[in-house]
């Protein structure tokens, strides 16, 4: 239960984070975009962007998943 706990308290502020920076990213290649830069400079920050997104949902997720686990461990534990 604690390495799971553990893991909980630094992968969930990370994930949250990533997705954070995912949308700073996408954000900022939409400006380069109605900037009128060349295509392939806000495609590419809107590429990064998307997946630093997706992997901040992705860890965040994860986190659940072992928060959860480890709830429920600890619940089979203290019914028997």
């Amino acid at each position: 239960m604690e390495k799971s706990n553990s893991k909980w308290k630094w992968l969930a502020p990370l994930g949250l984070s990533l997705v954070g920076l995912g949308f700073s990213f996408t954000g900022e290649a939409i400006i380069l975009k109605m900037q009128g830069e060349v295509w392939y400079q806000w495609v590419a920050m809107g590429t990064l962007g998307l997946v630093i997104f997706n992997s901040g949902l992705s860890v965040f997720g994860d986190a659940v998943v072992r928060r959860t686990k480890a709830e429920w461990e600890e619940k089979q534990h203290n019914d028997s």
